[in-house]
């Protein structure tokens, strides 16, 4: 099973992304962040496959969170 974490800070935006992973049978949605420091406490406590990461967050840009967790 593909674990993917969907890190927006749209509700709405993460709600339509678990749908399409939901819709793929060797994939779950294993976790969400609505922010940049979210998404990297999450990577730093779970493994996860792939991390769908939006750009444009609050308070930790996409880019900058991307480098963190690398």
């Amino acid at each position: 099973m593909i674990r993917v974490l969907i890190a927006d800070d749209h509700a709405i935006v993460r709600s339509g992304f678990r749908q399409f992973v939901a819709d793929e049978p060797d994939m779950e949605v294993a976790a969400e962040a609505a922010t940049g420091d979210e998404t990297i406490a999450l990577v730093r406590e779970q493994a996860f496959d792939v991390v769908l990461l939006d750009i444009v967050m609050p308070d930790k840009n996409g880019v900058d969170t991307l480098r963190v967790i690398k």
